[in-house]
C-alpha cells in the first residue's frame, strides 16, 4: 500500500462537487484525512473563485492507475476536457505526493506536482501531513508552509 496526497478543487458548484468526490474517494479507498476547505483565487485565468482541500489516503493503485482512476471521477462530475486547460471547473483532483516518488507520465501525471508551490495546494496538505517531508526538497509540509509567504495567495477558510 502506498500513501497518496491529492488535492481537490472546484469552482463551479464547489461544494456539491466536493462532497461527492470525497465521497465516491471514501467508498473506493476507505479511510481518507481530509483538509479544511479554503477558497482563494483562480491561477492562471480570470474565473470564480476555487474551493480546495487535500486527502491523504491509502492505495494499492500504482500511481498511473489512480490518475487514471481520478481523471475517471473527474469525467463522472462533467470536468470537460476540451476547454483551456486554465478554466472553469466542476472538479479538478490531483496526485500531489505519492510515498517519496518523483515521477512524470501521461495524463499531466507529475509526482511531486508543482502545484504544490501555490497556497491552495501547500496549505490543506500541510494542515494533514505536517512532518511529511517534500520528496526533492526534503523540508516538511509545515515548514514549507511557514515560509511562504501568505499574503501573496489569501486563502479563506470555507465549511463544506
Amino acid at each position: 500500500m502506498a500513501r497518496a496526497y491529492l488535492s481537490l478543487g472546484s469552482n463551479v458548484e464547489p461544494r456539491r462537487h466536493l462532497r461527492a468526490a470525497l465521497q465516491e474517494l471514501q467508498q473506493r479507498f476507505g479511510e481518507l484525512a481530509v483538509s479544511p476547505a479554503y477558497r482563494s483565487r483562480s491561477v492562471g485565468f480570470d474565473g470564480p473563485d476555487f474551493v480546495n482541500l487535500a486527502v491523504g489516503l491509502e492505495t494499492e493503485l500504482s500511481p498511473e492507475a489512480l490518475n487514471a482512476w481520478l481523471h475517471a471521477l473527474e469525467d463522472r462530475h462533467g470536468r470537460r476536457r476540451d476547454v483551456p486547460r486554465y478554466s472553469d471547473r466542476t472538479l479538478d483532483v490531483d496526485i500531489v505526493l505519492y510515498d517519496d516518488l518523483v515521477r512524470q507520465g501521461e495524463g499531466h501525471l507529475e509526482i511531486p506536482r508543482k502545484e504544490l508551490k501555490h497556497a491552495f495546494v501547500l496549505r490543506p496538505i500541510a494542515d494533514i501531513a505536517p512532518d511529511l517531508p517534500h520528496p526533492v526538497d526534503g523540508r516538511t509540509m509545515a515548514a514549507l508552509w511557514a515560509a511562504f509567504p501568505a499574503d501573496s495567495e489569501p486563502l479563506t477558510p470555507e465549511p463544506l
